[in-house]
């Protein structure tokens, strides 16, 4: 597809932003674009072609990307659209992965946007607790946003405005203890078994198969799987950890179809535009397989991972290889699967009966 016989404009369509792909029409022209991008629609009232307007689809089209946090700093009152804008450069200069930066973005805009024309600098610590008991009463936040929202907000008061003692006295609110939800050895077959699509079913393998977070499984890279040792290099991980994991011996002939099949560049995993497979698909893949298969719980495809690690503790692995494995900082997060494992006191073998 030869880019330069094709010009690109950004508006929306169907309430929905999209780059619509314009060129003198041409038949081989038109069959380029179909087959490098399968998903281009025509549009009747815009007269053109279009794809959704992503960021991978914007480096495929090599098209300058969206900077949308300032854009969303445009939104807000303009005596706080500084804050917003130093908060993402500080974040960045303390080169915080993208994951926790969309949350402390997410959850400091929210702020700030209740404030309007009101400085945020000028906050007191009895504002801010005004403000964080308002999110827990008035608009029932969970345990888990609070403590994103109270880290964003701690971060800018003193990474970026330099005020350390200011939020000593803020209460943390308390994480339920909640045990891993996870799949039987069953049930994980099965899900296995109704997913059909090749891609699909090595990236749920590929999770279950090496306990990996759902953001390592799509970060794999085509280079980090040494079948030769048998080892999967897991890279830039949660905390920024590098870590090795075994690679199971019955996924590499599934791996090889898939190579030949779908033929990723750089990504094992690519999406339908090229660069990384994006999480929430992934996440929508194992949410339709668990209703395929007919498997009732409540459960997200972070499941695979704490099924990985429950029923390696059942094998009987030992549990700081299963911590090293899982790249846990402390032996106590890991010790969470012992509470959930069936295996019991009586099928514990005294050592005096083997001596």
């Amino acid at each position: 597809m030869d880019f330069n016989k094709y010009t690109f404009d950004v508006a929306v369509h169907n309430q929905k932003k999209v780059i619509l792909v314009k060129f003198d029409y041409d038949v081989a022209l038109k069959n380029a674009l179909r087959q490098r991008f399968p998903s281009a629609r025509w549009s009747a009232s815009k007269k053109s072609w279009y794809l959704p307007d992503l960021p991978s689809v914007r480096k495929a089209l090599n098209l300058k990307p969206q900077n949308t946090v300032a854009e969303k700093a445009k939104r807000l009152h303009m005596v706080n659209q500084q804050a917003y804008l130093d908060l993402n450069e500080q974040l960045t200069l303390k080169r915080y992965s993208q994951s926790t930066k969309r949350i402390y973005l997410a959850e400091f805009y929210h702020l700030l946007n209740l404030l309007d024309d009101y400085y945020v600098g000028d906050l007191n610590p009895k504002r801010l607790k005004d403000y964080f008991l308002y999110c827990i009463k008035v608009k029932k936040m969970g345990e888990r946003k609070m403590n994103g929202k109270i880290n964003a907000i701690k971060f800018y008061f003193e990474q970026v405005l330099h005020r350390p003692k200011m939020f000593f006295d803020i209460p943390r609110p308390k994480k339920p203890q909640t045990l891993p939800k996870m799949l039987s050895k069953s049930e994980v077959k099965k899900l296995f078994r109704v997913t059909t699509n090749l891609k699909h079913r090595i990236a749920l393998q590929l999770s279950y198969g090496m306990g990996l977070r759902v953001s390592e499984v799509v970060g794999l890279k085509i280079n980090d799987i040494d079948s030769k040792r048998m080892v999967v290099h897991v890279k830039g991980a949660k905390g920024k950890k590098d870590r090795y994991v075994p690679l199971p011996k019955s996924i590499l002939p599934a791996l090889r179809e898939y190579y030949k099949v779908y033929r990723p560049k750089l990504y094992l995993l690519e999406g339908q535009y090229g660069g990384a497979y994006a999480v929430s698909s992934l996440q929508q893949v194992f949410k339709n397989a668990m209703k395929k298969a007919r498997i009732k719980k409540e459960i997200g495809i972070h499941g695979l991972r704490h099924s990985y690690a429950t029923h390696l503790l059942e094998s009987g692995a030992d549990m700081r290889f299963i911590q090293e494995l899982l790249g846990h900082n402390s032996i106590k997060t890991t010790q969470v699967y012992t509470k959930v494992t069936p295996r019991s006191k009586s099928k514990i073998t005294s050592p005096l009966d083997s001596l």
